[in-house]
C-alpha cells in the first residue's frame, strides 16, 4: 500500500469517532432516565452525528485540495459513514422508539432500524461498485478523475441521517411548541420517516451534490440566495431549522423526480427514441 494521506484520513476518522461517540450518548438513555436527561442525550447524540458530516465534507475536499485522494480513502470514508449515518441515526431511531408504549409498535420501529442500517450499508456498497474506476482514476492525481458526480443516485446517506436526527432535535428542544403536540408529530413521522429515508438510499431518484455547488467553483446568484435563506432559518429557528433543511432537501428531490416522471410520460417526444430527453420550448 502507498503512502497514506495523514491530514484527509485524520478527518475521516473523527467522522466515524463522531459516529461511535452518537450511539455511546444515545445508550445512556433508558427507560428509568428522566426527561431532561433524555432531552440532553438526544441532542448530543445528534449534534455529534452533525460534527461527522461537517467531518465527511472536510476530508473530501482536503484529499482533492492536496490531489491525495486514493482508492484507501474512499474505502475508509464509506467504512466510517456506514457507522455515523447508517448505524448511529438507526440507534437513535431505536431510542426514540422508547416513547411507543405498546410492544408492537416498539417492534416495528426497531424492524425499520434494522432495514434502515441495511439500506445504507448497500447504497454505500452500490456507490463505491459504481465508482470503482473513478476511485482507481483518482490514485494517480487525476484532477478529473478525482472529482465528485455532480448529482447523487439515490438520497446521500449524510442527508438521511440528518433525516432521522432532526426529529430526535425536534422532540427534545420544544421551541414554546406545547410538548405533547411535538411528541404526536415525532410517534407519527419517526417511523414512517425513516422508512422513506431508507428506501431513498437505494433508490435511483437523483439529488442535488450541495457541498458541490456551494464549496466548488463560481455558482449562479441562486445558489447564494439559497444559503443565505438557510443561514437565516437556522437563525431564526435553529430548533425547526434541521427538520425543515433535511427533510425539504429529501422531500423535493423525489417531488422532483415524480414530476419530471410524469411530464416525461406523457410528453409526445418520448416517442422519438429512449435516448431522447424531453424538453420544453416556448
Amino acid at each position: 500500500m502507498k503512502n497514506i494521506a495523514i491530514l484527509p484520513t485524520l478527518l475521516t476518522l473523527g467522522n466515524g469517532v463522531c459516529g461511535f461517540a452518537a450511539i455511546a450518548y444515545a445508550s445512556k438513555i433508558g427507560p428509568h432516565s428522566e426527561s431532561g436527561e433524555i432531552d440532553h442525550y438526544f441532542v448530543v447524540s445528534a449534534c455529534l452525528i452533525l460534527a461527522a458530516m461537517v467531518f465527511d465534507v472536510l476530508d473530501g475536499y482536503a484529499a482533492r485540495l492536496s490531489k491525495t485522494a486514493s482508492e484507501f480513502g474512499g474505502q475508509l470514508d464509506s467504512l466510517c459513514d456506514a457507522i455515523s449515518f447508517g448505524v448511529a441515526p438507526a440507534f437513535v431511531l431505536l431510542r426514540l422508539g422508547m416513547d411507543w408504549m405498546q410492544p408492537l409498535v416498539r417492534q416495528a420501529v426497531a424492524l425499520i432500524a434494522a432495514l434502515y442500517v441495511v439500506c445504507a450499508v448497500l447504497r454505500l456498497a452500490r456507490f463505491n461498485m459504481e465508482n470503482t474506476s473513478l476511485l482507481s482514476s483518482s490514485a494517480t492525481g487525476g484532477e478529473k478523475a478525482a472529482a465528485s458526480p455532480k448529482r447523487f443516485k439515490g438520497l446521500p446517506s449524510p442527508a438521511a441521517a440528518g433525516c432521522v436526527i432532526s426529529l430526535a432535535i425536534l422532540r427534545s428542544t420544544h421551541s414554546g411548541i406545547p410538548p405533547e403536540t411535538l411528541a404526536a408529530l415525532v410517534r407519527l413521522w419517526a417511523p414512517l420517516g425513516a422508512l422513506t429515508a431508507a428506501l431513498l438510499m437505494v433508490s435511483r431518484v437523483p439529488y442535488p451534490h450541495i457541498t458541490k455547488q456551494i464549496l466548488r467553483g463560481r455558482r449562479s446568484f441562486s445558489v447564494l440566495v439559497q444559503v443565505v435563506l438557510a443561514l437565516f432559518l437556522i437563525a431564526l429557528v435553529p430548533s425547526f431549522a434541521c427538520f425543515l433543511l433535511f427533510w425539504g432537501y429529501t422531500l423535493s428531490g423525489l417531488l422532483r423526480h415524480v414530476l419530471y416522471r410524469t411530464l416525461r410520460s406523457k410528453s409526445p417526444l418520448t416517442e422519438l427514441g429512449p435516448n431522447r430527453e424531453p424538453s420544453i420550448r416556448p
